[in-house]
């Protein structure tokens, strides 16, 4: 059953405001799609639809001007309909005028009810009786429409209008009652309530604590199973006691104590199972709710793509046309969810983009003929989520950037010499686009020229957590590329371990993660680096530039994650590496001001506070740090890296980060080791080459790590593969399943940093 939306505390105008902005969208896309129809008889339908609800909202709420303008709309839609007049592209213009004029009134009619824009709608009916008529029309409004003189003042109706949405307002035999216009917003709209922004925050807040406090009783569960294991032992040991006893001549009350003790044992024993039990299913239903809670929760900060981006295509439509340009845009991914601040946000980087793309990127018409493309060019916005990410793509078929000219445009500018510019690699030259100032534009326009729009969009982006990235494509167009979260709410951060403490860096800033040995470390000018990509990267311990207790003793390997700036690249050295975590973002205390290198806070899974890092902040701060050349060494003991013969050994997670330690934990013990990113990947590598060992995650798309497990121990070729399980699972259950589908071990990935790992593969296949 469906639940009736409550309207009793909206007013008429509310209601009449909520009504014309819905139709307008209507009437805004349909417009839009007449142009592109060559029979657009559901475009007429639906356009005569809005514009004669939009009329009877209007005859209720005695706007009379509204009336008489939506009515002419209407009249000219049902003319067209006919086949009596075609509405061509300067029509269209008067129509989307009228639509905004519209919306206008509604944005504004809640708190000014005596809004005037009589003299606008009196230019525009006149024009629209000229499209029916198809004759310059010089009579008076007045005259036109025999209606009292405007110069008269309105009625006040704010003092006229009832305040109970559910009251019938009676006009004439065309009026509609409040009643109707809430049918026509049940059909239109989803049911809507108003929830303030703090509120949502506070419910996110909430549902976040809920489900750490929910993940806290696995934990107890697990305990009293390891209770339970020691009360086993417990009555075993009374029992062996009560049988050497019973050897003895002892009294006849000890050995009846004895055995009382026995079954007293034994009875706690089933009433701490029975209760283990019941806690363990409680606990999984209590997980399991809070889960759904918490993901309903973070469902209402999201809306569809569509729903920010219905106003590009009118947009991109009105400035081709004042550039004398053919301009389509596509949108592909309209109803993908983003949170709601992300999705306003956004609105301003893509406008902006977008009108590059029409200003710069799509020729005119005479040049896309000469170029051998069709008249008409193509933009495209396509949103869609991956890999726990939001990725919105903008993608042109124009002129792209020759990059030779930008090339030259960066040594006119004095931002580099001419030597270092031909080196730079055309990602590189891109990232130029994105300085402050920055223009390859020869004239200053109203619509771009003056270098401030992609900057603005570049540091938007970075401000969300995101990264932007432009490719061009000379001849064929030009692609801007955003990454972000999908929520503000929570963010995919790594987690990792400074001087005893656990920080979160979220994944969007982090370039890659290394694990280094001493060897790796080279110095300059007494500053540590090592190359990545044939490229120097200077590190820096996390500690130092956190202001911590440096580390008592130094370890062979580094675990540094690589982070970078438009100039600069950094290897942040940190103690160790936690794993990737989705974290409930909690903003800190407005009375603590700016805390440096700090955006936010979080609960770990065991409610232990996190600090999540700022790294645009961090960032500047390793720069200070390192202009000062006071740099605390990471290299002060090296290792000669022994080199033996490989043994095959192949790593399946879908997580780049377990992976990649993983990875350089075996290589560096001489392994030779490939990677595969889910079950399907790892299953067709497997099968198509000569593996030692494979060692599985459980949970991966496609194909989980059970179901590897069970496709290699029942090949006939495969079978005697050993097979390492490493999970985050440590349960009992999840162990058995593992060796029943045949792993020869099972790991927790907490073992990565007490070398069980490697000594289960030495004890599977030997030292490398």
């Amino acid at each position: 059953m469906n639940k009736e939306l409550d309207f009793s505390n909206f007013s008429l105008l509310d209601l009449f405001s909520m009504e014309v902005k819905a139709q307008v969208a209507a009437i805004n896309n349909n417009l839009l799609a007449l142009e592109r129809n060559p029979q657009p008889k559901t475009e007429l339908a639906a356009l005569m639809r809005a514009a004669h609800s939009i009329k009877g909202a209007a005859r209720i709420v005695q706007m009379d001007n509204v009336v008489s303008l939506v009515h002419m709309m209407e009249d000219c839609f049902a003319a067209a309909q006919a086949g009596k007049i075609c509405l061509n592209p300067d029509a269209i213009d008067v129509f989307l005028r009228g639509a905004d004029i519209l919306l206008h009134i509604a944005e504004v009619c809640v708190t000014n009810p005596n809004i005037d824009r009589e003299l606008q709608i009196q230019s525009l009916i006149a024009e629209i009786i000229q499209i029916q008529s198809n004759e310059v029309v010089p009579l008076l409004y007045s005259q036109i429409l025999n209606i009292p003189d405007p110069s008269i003042t309105d009625i006040d109706l704010a003092t006229q209008l009832p305040l109970v949405a559910n009251q019938e307002v009676s006009q004439s035999s065309h009026s509609l009652s409040a009643s109707t216009v809430t049918e026509e917003l049940r059909t239109n709209h989803n049911s809507v309530m108003r929830v303030t922004t703090d509120n949502l925050n506070r419910l996110m807040a909430l549902a976040g604590e809920s489900l750490v406090e929910a993940n806290w009783l696995e934990p107890f569960a697990n305990s009293l199973l390891q209770l339970k294991g020691s009360q086993t032992e417990l009555s075993g040991l009374l029992e062996k006691l009560e049988v050497l006893l019973s050897q003895q001549d002892i009294n006849s009350h000890v050995r009846e104590i004895l055995s009382g003790a026995r079954q007293k044992a034994s009875e706690c024993r089933q009433i701490l199972g029975d209760r283990q039990n019941e806690l363990e299913l409680f606990s999984q239903r209590s997980v399991n709710l809070v889960d759904r809670l918490y993901r309903q929760v973070v469902t209402t900060r999201m809306c569809p793509f569509e729903e920010g981006g219905q106003g590009f295509p009118r947009m991109v439509r009105d400035l081709a046309r004042q550039l004398g340009k053919q301009v389509k845009l596509e949108i592909i991914g309209k109803s993908t969810l983003l949170d709601r601040d992300i999705l306003e946000r956004l609105e301003a980087p893509l406008t902006q983009i977008l009108r590059n793309a029409i200003d710069h990127g799509i020729e005119s018409p005479q040049e896309r003929l000469i170029a051998g493309k069709p008249e008409e060019g193509t933009i495209q916005i396509e949103v869609l989520h991956r890999a726990g990410m939001l990725f919105v793509t903008v993608s042109d078929d124009g002129r792209g950037i020759e990059p030779e000219i930008l090339r030259q445009e960066i040594v006119n500018k004095q931002l580099t010499n001419a030597e270092m510019a031909v080196q730079l690699s055309e990602v590189e030259l891109m990232e130029f686009l994105f300085l402050p100032g920055f223009s390859t534009a020869k004239s200053v326009t109203e619509i771009s020229g003056r270098g401030v729009g992609l900057d603005v969009a570049y540091s938007t982006v970075r401000q969300l957590g995101g990264i932007m990235r432009a490719v061009s494509s000379l001849g064929k167009g030009m692609t801007f590329s955003l990454q972000l979260p999908l929520t503000l709410s929570v963010i995919r951060t790594l987690l990792v371990e400074i001087a005893g403490e656990p920080y979160a860096f979220g994944l969007t800033h982090i370039e890659r993660v290394v694990v280094l040995s001493r060897s790796d470390i080279q110095l300059s000018e007494n500053q540590p680096f090592f190359m990545l990509n044939n490229q120097p990267v200077q590190l820096i311990s996390a500690r130092q530039v956190l202001e911590l207790p440096s580390p008592a003793a130094h370890c062979e390997w580094l675990s540094a994650i690589v982070l970078s700036d438009r100039q600069s690249i950094y290897g942040l050295v940190v103690d160790r590496f936690l794993g990737e975590r989705n974290l409930v973002v909690r903003p800190l205390n407005p009375r603590l001001g700016k805390v440096p290198n700090i955006s936010a806070a979080s609960l770990m899974d065991d409610g232990s506070p996190v600090l999540i890092v700022d790294v645009e902040d961090l960032v500047r701060s390793i720069a200070k740090v390192l202009s000062t050349k006071q740099i605390n060494q990471v290299n002060q003991s090296h290792r000669q890296a022994i080199t033996t013969t490989f043994k095959r050994v192949l790593v399946v997670d879908d997580s780049i980060t377990v992976r990649e330690m993983e990875r350089k934990l075996l290589e560096n013990k001489g392994y030779k080791v490939e990677v595969a990113v889910n079950g399907i990947d790892a299953w067709n590598t497997v099968r198509s080459g000569d593996y030692d060992l494979v060692v599985t995650d459980i949970d991966m798309p496609r194909m989980n790590g059970f179901e590897l497990t069970s496709q290699i121990k029942t090949h006939a070729n495969l079978k005697h593969t050993p097979v390492i399980i490493v999970s985050y699972k440590d349960r009992e259950e999840d162990r058995l399943q593992g060796l029943e589908v045949g792993a020869d071990y099972y790991l927790t990935k907490s073992h990565f940093h007490d070398n069980r790992l490697v000594q289960a593969v030495i004890d599977l296949i030997g030292e490398a």
